[in-house]
């Protein structure tokens, strides 16, 4: 009689909670260990070593022993700026170019890649009189976190307005800064490389909230997945290489709250966005994104430029660089002279970027304002994966 009157009490509240989280970890782990190709048996060298073996191609890409990448760590410094109340969140980033120009260009780097991705931007631009900077954000859990910290390195550098190059998960978040300073514009212009305007094409936002108690090996696994497999040419091969040693040197803390940034349920709001500039970049080979998303970003910018690439997979800055500099200086140009300019004017003779060797890449002659807005068309790839 005892036991039976014990058992209709209700248990304490803090022991439901703690039982519940026990219960909800305990699934977790049961579906991570014995799910099909998430087991431990998996180390993370097969992890890499699965891509690399995925990918059939005339030659691995080994930009990170190049010349230029070497010559770029050399001599650009990586600085680390602290600008909120915990030091442990640091910002770090490349700045190349006259500290004369207050009006830079600012790279965002992809969830899986780190700010020298962009290296081949940074030397090229920064080599003609941009003012270029390359960041890697702090572990921030929510975007208004990330919005409120980068507004206060732009007020540590001194920045007024600035122009934002952003790749994929980057863009989204160039995106969302330009919504939360659009009372007090801190924004002059956006370039948005194969980004999107909505997490929930992902489908991950019921997940997202667990993403920082899951293993880096689970996190790597989710990414890579939306890596491009099969008969790729060489500078496609080498773009992806490259990123998958940036993801494989990404901490999970880093990891996991970038792709929770990612995959929370958040969108834009564009009316917000009008006065801004904007320029839409994207491929019309394999990407993590499909037509549909490509077409909404679109509608969700009907006055912006789109600058179309024939190729280039998800890393068009790194395989088909040349032409992703040639874009850049097109939508900066109309700024030149201006107080908002992102250069500052040398004498140099033809203000030509410097070549690179880029094979079987779209041609990119005689770009103009104009045809930066020519629709093609091409085969689209009709499924969303995770940002890259």
């Amino acid at each position: 009689m005892r036991i039976a009157v014990l058992a209709r009490r209700p248990l304490p509240a803090a022991w439901v909670s703690m039982m519940s989280y026990r219960k909800s970890c305990s699934m977790f782990f049961f579906l991570f260990f014995f799910s099909d190709g998430l087991c431990l048996r998996d180390t993370r060298v097969d992890l890499i070593n699965d891509l690399h073996e995925t990918i059939q191609c005339k030659k691995m890409g080994e930009l990170a022993k190049t010349l230029e990448y070497h010559s770029f760590r050399s001599t650009i410094p990586l600085k680390k700026i602290v600008v909120d109340d915990d030091h442990h969140k640091s910002w770090s980033l490349y700045d190349a170019g006259p500290r004369s120009v207050r009006c830079p260009l600012i790279f965002f780097p992809p969830a899986s890649g780190t700010a020298d991705v962009f290296f081949k931007q940074i030397f090229a631009l920064s080599a003609v009189g941009y003012r270029v900077i390359a960041v890697d954000y702090p572990v921030y859990w929510n975007l208004r976190e990330i919005c409120e910290g980068f507004q206060k390195l732009l007020d540590h550098l001194q920045l007024d307005k600035v122009h934002i190059f952003g790749a994929s998960l980057g863009g989204f978040i160039a995106q969302k800064f330009a919504e939360y300073t659009s009372r007090s514009p801190r924004v002059a212009s956006l370039m948005l490389c194969n980004s999107f305007n909505d997490t929930s094409i992902f489908q991950q936002t019921s997940a997202a909230p667990t993403f920082w108690m899951m293993p880096a090996l689970f996190l790597k696994k989710m990414v890579i997945g939306s890596f491009q497999k099969g008969m790729v040419d060489s500078s496609i091969a080498d773009s992806i290489d490259f990123l998958v040693d940036k993801l494989d040197s990404l901490p999970q803390k880093v990891l996991a709250s970038r792709l929770t940034l990612n995959c929370m349920s958040s969108y834009i709001e564009p009316q917000k966005l009008l006065p801004v500039d904007i320029t839409i970049m994207d491929v019309f080979d394999h990407c993590a994104l499909s037509q549909a998303v490509k077409d909404e970003m679109y509608k969700c910018y009907p006055n912006a430029k789109r600058a179309h690439l024939k190729s280039g997979g998800n890393f068009p800055y790194l395989s088909r660089s040349t032409e992703v500099n040639v874009f850049i200086k097109v939508h900066l140009q109309k700024y030149e002279g201006t107080k908002y300019s992102a250069k500052e004017d040398l004498e140099l003779p033809g203000d030509v970027i410097p070549t690179e060797n880029n094979k079987n890449t779209s041609e990119a002659s005689d770009l103009t304002n104009d045809n930066l807005n020519e629709d093609l068309t091409g085969d689209q790839p009709n499924n969303n994966t995770l940002d890259s």
